[in-house]
């Protein structure tokens, strides 16, 4: 067994999630998973992944945070692969001392992989309902 290969995918599943994982850990009750939008207000406004708050990444800051609980882990989305908003949003969050993960793919992904969004833009596909 090659041991270096085995700890990159250990590594790499610890920091990031894909939409399937996203969306179960979405349904299960008493889920400590939060999605973040590190988008811009008028991105989140447009389209977003159902119950991800909006924290755009260039206002992160210890004040924009305060209200966030440090127990949960946030999973941070943008657009897709050509943006890196999830990868700044997850980068100043750790800073602050919460748990993060990225989402693969980000908002595309999640659309391609046939669930449903919110927002002026939404689409239809597999409701994601909160499980408070």
């Amino acid at each position: 067994m090659d041991i270096e290969q085995l700890l990159h995918y250990q590594k790499k599943l610890a920091y990031e999630m894909d939409s399937w994982d996203t969306y179960v850990a979405l349904q299960e009750e008493g889920s400590d998973v939060v999605v973040v939008d590190g988008r811009s207000a008028e991105a989140y406004t447009k389209e977003a992944i159902p119950g991800a708050i909006n924290l755009p990444h260039r206002e992160i800051c210890v004040k924009s945070t305060a209200y966030l609980d440090k127990s949960k882990t946030y999973v941070c989305y943008c657009d897709g692969i050509g943006c890196n908003a999830s990868t700044k949003t997850a980068l100043k969050l750790m800073t602050l001392g919460f748990k993060v993960k990225e989402l693969m793919g980000g908002l595309d992904w999640w659309i391609r992989d046939g669930y449903a969004t919110t927002g002026i833009e939404a689409r239809e596909g597999t409701e994601v309902t909160c499980g408070c």
